[in-house]
């Protein structure tokens, strides 16, 4: 006995985990399969005759509308992504496949599940230009940072500043109390420096205990001098009660301008590097 895949039709359809969706030229949902619960929390009877507009990200409209309008006219659009708001209220990022009827007037679309994938994707973009313990930036980013400063100062003709720090006995911190508690003390340093900085400014951790602030356009070096002191000032403030036993550790602050110290990354870089080894020995010397 042949079988009736007309009949089947409809099952295999709600069995598919990807949702399908039929919408109408109106954008009023004409029919939506059963995963449509678990994709976006509404059965399909609370979805049928609604506009499936009302359900998108309200960023991820005009960008909608216009793969909207390209099936409409004939062109499937099998790659596009976009996000949609649940019942509850949570965003679910959603690949469609999607195409225009003309037997039945209408376009059709299969909807998957991206989320996960979408939020793996933006750790991955955040790693690329962070530090994955403090958050902050990390050298790559503030290589860049650096390079795009300095081709302002050259254009405009303005100063640039470069603050590298480096804590001081960190080592003895890790070796003693744990590298748990070092890095809950690295991370207690990222959030104070974050206070010293404006949003134009790059803060980044270097690697180890070493940070860098780049002040991208600063009037004179007494500018500067006051952020180092603000700074300072910052870092001698009591640790918080989740420490107990453990001291701030003092920390020594190299400075090089542009273009009185260098006028590439290198030179800078080596100037504040080179002065925040001097600023700790005269601490060492002083006792």
């Amino acid at each position: 006995m042949p079988v009736d895949l007309h009949a089947l039709y409809p099952n295999l359809i709600h069995l598919m985990l990807d949702t399908v969706f039929v919408v109408d030229r109106d954008n009023c949902i004409v029919f939506v399969s059963d995963a449509c619960e678990t994709l976006l929390g509404y059965r399909a009877d609370e979805l049928i005759g609604t506009l499936i507009t009302g359900y998108m990200h309200p960023d991820d409209v005009p960008a909608t509308r216009a793969s909207i309008v390209r099936v409409m006219n004939g062109q499937p659009h099998l790659d596009f992504r976009n996000r949609y708001i649940r019942k509850d209220g949570g965003i679910v990022h959603i690949l469609w496949s999607a195409c225009w009827s003309d037997e039945v007037g209408a376009r059709i679309g299969v909807a998957r599940d991206v989320t996960a994938q979408a939020q793996a994707e933006d750790e991955l973009r955040f790693l690329a230009h962070h530090d994955p313990l403090t958050h902050l930036s990390n050298r790559a980013r503030f290589n860049e940072r650096l390079d795009a400063a300095l081709h302002a100062a050259r254009r405009h003709s303005h100063n640039v500043a470069l603050l590298f720090l480096d804590v001081d006995g960190f080592k003895g911190i890790n070796d003693a109390h744990g590298h748990a508690a070092g890095d809950q003390v690295l991370r207690s340093i990222a959030r104070r420096l974050e206070r010293c900085v404006q949003a134009h400014d790059t803060l980044a951790r270097m690697g180890g205990d070493e940070f860098t602030v780049l002040l991208p356009e600063v009037a004179c070096s007494t500018a500067v001098a006051e952020k180092v002191v603000e700074i300072l000032s910052v870092m001698a403030e009591p640790l918080e009660a989740g420490l107990p036993g453990l001291a701030m550790p003092a920390c020594s602050i190299g400075v090089a301008m542009y273009p009185e110290h260098g006028t590439d990354a290198d030179a800078l870089l080596s100037h504040a590097d080179n002065e925040m080894y001097r600023m700790k020995r005269q601490r060492v010397a002083a006792g």
